[in-house]
């Protein structure tokens, strides 16, 4: 995209067609529009081979009305400034949908990992993590990183350990960022958040009989035919969460090609196939696409872009085929195709709200860093006592409960088990909240989805008590 085009215009675009439908107190929707700041870093890094390279970098902070900013760490060739401030603006929006205290934030540094051997990305990660010490862009209470595209877990413990060594002695450390290893302090389920997220809003809008009706669909995730582009960390889990739950995965798209199967496609062996290989590409038992965009175009019932943004664009619209686009990915949708999927009958998803489920995560990661104790670790077992007790009354009462199956019914709920009932919580309520702006004003999702972040953060901002 062009800078007339660009991603941050793409996002404003939502945002003033949502704000036209709404009133503001005078001054604050412009300063929702706007990145409060961000910081350009460049360094040198040594490379095994002896030679030096530049590496340039972005931290965009978009909103100050909650504390910390939040946001992930990207490493792609496709980093700049409009990306990172774009990605930013939608995790301020994302955040209030979700009810997460955070203002939104994004950084990226333009590299491509695969080109990085480990010891050199460590270098690159932890001098990016100086400088934004330096500028007091990182700390538990100011700006708290998060794995993005090319970032994992290994970047966080790298992240936290630099951050330690600058600030020795600091009580809440660990907190400074997320999506860590669980034994350095991450927690169990942040992995596959946002895939499972992403799930849920499917299984929400399959339950939605009235928006069902609309794009043609019966009620329910099983039987529905879904095709993924992306098999990182959001496609892989988003595709076996639908697949466990019944869902056909008939074509599954990555950079270098695509596979096709009107049977559908086994998403753990397709995803150890290209991490075996580094391509999907002659995976056995499926037609492979070299020309892996086309896959987009393929007909089915769902389509989910869970890669890079302005993947379906006004080039080519038109011609996919989907009932449903679900944008797993952020900005995979650019306005000008909504336009297009709009008029043609086509239901979109919106990335605001699909992909929410790593910020509700990492939040949960954020509370048990700060408060220092593990979720279920206080109430499991009292939890557990109770259920056995009800069970064992229930059976002097006339209940048929052998203790096998007493045993197994009393389980009190451990981390990962908490973390995903959280997850769910907050994506069925979220989705309430959205259906019910657009069945107030008759819009779509997203436009709805963008006046339920913006009435939020407007009252926070008019509480604050800063504007007239």
């Amino acid at each position: 995209m062009n800078n007339k085009n660009g991603f941050v215009a793409q996002v404003n675009a939502c945002v003033e067609r949502a704000a036209s439908l709404m009133s503001f107190v005078p001054g604050i929707l412009s300063q929702i529009r706007h990145c409060d700041c961000i910081y350009q870093v460049t360094f040198p890094t040594r490379r095994d081979d002896g030679s030096v390279e530049v590496v340039h970098g972005w931290r965009a902070e978009h909103s100050h009305h909650r504390l910390p900013t939040k946001g992930g760490l990207r490493y792609s060739m496709m980093v700049d400034a409009d990306e990172v401030m774009a990605l930013a603006a939608l995790m301020t929006y994302k955040c209030a949908i979700v009810d997460v205290p955070f203002g939104g934030a994004k950084g990226g540094l333009k590299i491509a990992a695969y080109k990085y051997s480990a010891d050199e990305l460590e270098r690159i990660t932890r001098r990016f993590t100086f400088e934004l010490v330096r500028k007091n862009l990182i700390g538990p209470g100011v700006d708290v990183p998060a794995p993005d595209y090319g970032t994992g877990p290994r970047e966080m413990a790298w992240i936290l350990d630099t951050y330690n060594t600058l600030h020795s002695g600091e009580l809440e450390a660990l907190a400074c960022v997320t999506g860590k290893p669980v034994t350095q302090g991450g927690i169990r389920g942040r992995t596959e958040a946002t895939g499972r997220g992403v799930y849920l809003g499917i299984r929400e809008f399959c339950d939605d009989i009235e928006l069902l009706k609309q794009a043609g669909l019966s009620p329910g995730v099983s039987g529905k035919r879904m095709v993924v582009q992306g098999l990182g960390n959001v496609g892989s889990h988003t595709a076996r969460f639908c697949q466990e739950a019944g869902a056909v995965i008939v074509g599954i798209a990555e950079y270098d090609a695509a596979i096709v199967s009107p049977d559908g496609i086994d998403v753990e062996a397709a995803h150890a196939y290209f991490r075996a290989n580094e391509t999907l590409s002659g995976f056995p038992g499926a037609e492979t696409i070299t020309d892996s965009a086309a896959c987009l175009e393929l007909d089915c019932d769902f389509l989910i872009p869970a890669a890079l943004e302005a993947q379906i664009h006004a080039d080519n619209a038109a011609r996919i085929n989907a009932k449903v686009v679900v944008e797993a990915a952020n900005g995979p949708v650019t306005t000008e195709a909504e336009d297009i999927l709009r008029s043609r009958g086509i239901t979109l998803l919106p990335d605001v709200f699909m992909n929410a489920g790593g910020v509700v995560v990492s939040y949960f990661e954020w509370i048990k860093n700060i408060s220092h104790v593990r979720f279920g670790r206080l109430g499991r077992r009292l939890e557990q006592q109770t259920q056995t007790r009800l069970l064992r009354a229930m059976r002097q009462g006339g209940g048929h409960f052998t203790d096998e199956e007493i045993a197994r019914l009393s389980v009190g709920g451990d981390e990962a088990a908490l973390v995903s009932s959280g997850l769910e919580d907050t994506m069925i309520t979220a989705y309430g909240e959205i259906r019910e702006q657009q069945r107030q004003y008759d819009v779509d999702l997203r436009t709805a989805a963008y006046i339920t972040a913006l009435a939020k953060i407007h009252r926070a901002y008019s509480e604050l008590g800063i504007f007239p």
